[in-house]
């Protein structure tokens, strides 16, 4: 009789600030028989120590944790992994940090709010060395594409100061925004005003008038 054929599984690591999530994450590939979660976590850095003692095949991090904000640790990933597929979780708009964290190094991006089948889905194609988004944000990309052939001025800001730009048009104060991004006041009054100037925006009123009008919030 010969040996049943052992299934390869793709090694997967998880790394999002709430439990439940994590939890959830865990449930769906649970049942799924190609792939392993190897461990979870609520910190982006732990992530990148966990992978360097036990290396996975594909990290799901979500793009607002803690302590180190989801884009900064991707950026760190990359250079001292740059072949470890990186798929972005969010529960914001999916085309908000999309582009930014494809140029990035993520191999893929998908809204948490995307079906458990989807979120397989992702995980096979970049464990097979592909990229991945979902329809939905490949449509809005090319609409946007379409709409805006030079680009909306918000794409001109740097990472940190479309962050401060979120941020602030979804209601955090300046002192907010420093203790979530853990960086000084003075440092985010500085993307503030670069990014009114980029804006060509007056006040925190005009600049959530513009996010809310071009759907960022």
């Amino acid at each position: 009789m010969r040996p049943t054929a052992q299934i390869q599984k793709i090694k997967v690591l998880i790394a999002d600030d709430h439990a439940i999530m994590r939890a959830g994450l865990r449930q769906i590939l649970a049942d799924t028989p190609n792939i392993a979660v190897t461990g979870d976590t609520e910190s982006g850095l732990e992530a990148v120590r966990m992978h360097r003692l036990r290396p996975v095949d594909v990290l799901l991090l979500d793009i607002s944790t803690p302590g180190h904000d989801g884009l900064d640790t991707l950026k760190q990933i990359k250079n001292e992994f740059p072949h470890l597929a990186v798929l972005m979780l969010s529960m914001q708009h999916e085309d908000h940090y999309a582009i930014r964290t494809l140029k990035a190094g993520a191999a893929g991006y998908l809204s948490k709010r995307s079906a458990p089948a989807e979120l397989v889905k992702a995980i096979c194609e970049l464990a097979a060395g592909r990229t991945y988004i979902s329809a939905a944000l490949a449509q809005s990309l090319a609409k946007q594409l379409i709409e805006n052939k030079d680009g909306p001025l918000h794409a001109t800001l740097s990472d940190r100061e479309y962050q401060t730009l979120i941020m602030i048009a979804s209601g955090k104060s300046v002192s907010d925004v420093a203790a979530t991004l853990t960086l000084s006041v003075k440092t985010i009054s500085m993307y503030r005003s670069r990014l009114l100037e980029k804006l060509k925006l007056r006040h925190n009123a005009e600049l959530t008038h513009y996010a809310i009008k071009h759907h960022l919030v």
